[in-house]
């Protein structure tokens, strides 16, 4: 059944074609960018086996308890979520803030992944990031790369909340000496209990650069058990006679 989610764009530069609207999903949808969130693959999401396995359920049930669908389609905060412990409240629309960025960024910025920046935390050092950094990273299937500072309220943020975004999200990221194209900061949050999206790409200020190692090694690791099949299914195929229990023990 399709979800619709109500959205505001701001800023971004012409070329990108984002206006205000409404974007029409799916469930399937949006539970794969809260299971896939911060992951640079699908290998990355269930590398650990059971216990990944237990994480996306867990991450599932997140969406689930937060938010249902209304008769008009809309995502309506739930009363459980509503009842919810401030502490428990703040944790879970910051992980609904990610994954509402992570689904318009695929949708509309053909980003399919989104990585955490503390995945480059020893290249950087905790001392260089500081507490001011954008969330996550992206590259796009043009090759542009892009910086997000997402966040979740439980109601329609500020102009504090906004600028305090825009701060975080001007702290600029290059990758592999290469600028990102936008510098996004974003908020999921509920108006009168139905969930909307707003995210601006900010002017860049002079403000001290983040800037990140290229990630190739990053992609060699996370890709790596899926190619070495693929190249031994290839050899296979040239040397049938070997058998596929002695190529993948």
């Amino acid at each position: 059944m399709t979800l619709l989610i109500e959205f505001s764009s701001h800023f971004f530069p012409a070329a990108y074609a984002l206006r205000s609207g409404t974007l029409s999903t799916t469930w399937d949808e949006l539970l794969w960018a809260a299971v896939t969130i911060g992951r640079p693959s699908t290998y990355h999401v269930f590398r650990h086996g059971e216990a990944s396995f237990h994480e996306a359920i867990f991450r599932l049930a997140l969406i689930r308890m937060a938010v249902e669908q209304d008769p008009g389609g809309y995502l309506r905060r739930t009363d459980a979520f509503a009842a919810l412990d401030p502490t428990e409240k703040g944790m879970v629309s910051y992980f609904l803030g990610m994954t509402v960025c992570k689904l318009f960024a695929s949708r509309l910025l053909t980003a399919p992944w989104l990585l955490h920046l503390d995945v480059f935390r020893n290249a950087l050092g905790a001392t260089v990031l500081g507490r001011s950094r954008p969330d996550l990273v992206g590259e796009d299937l043009n090759g542009q790369w892009h910086a997000f500072e997402s966040k979740g309220r439980s109601s329609v943020p500020s102009a504090a909340d906004r600028a305090k975004a825009k701060g975080q999200a001007q702290r600029l990221v290059s990758v592999n000496g290469q600028g990102c194209s936008l510098h996004i900061g974003s908020f999921a949050f509920f108006r009168s209990d139905v969930l909307e999206f707003y995210w601006r790409d900010p002017e860049p200020d002079d403000v001290e650069a983040i800037r990140v190692p290229s990630p190739d090694e990053e992609w060699r690791y996370y890709y790596e058990p899926a190619l070495s099949l693929a190249l031994d299914a290839a050899a296979l195929a040239k040397s049938p006679d070997r058998e596929l229990g002695s190529r993948l023990n």
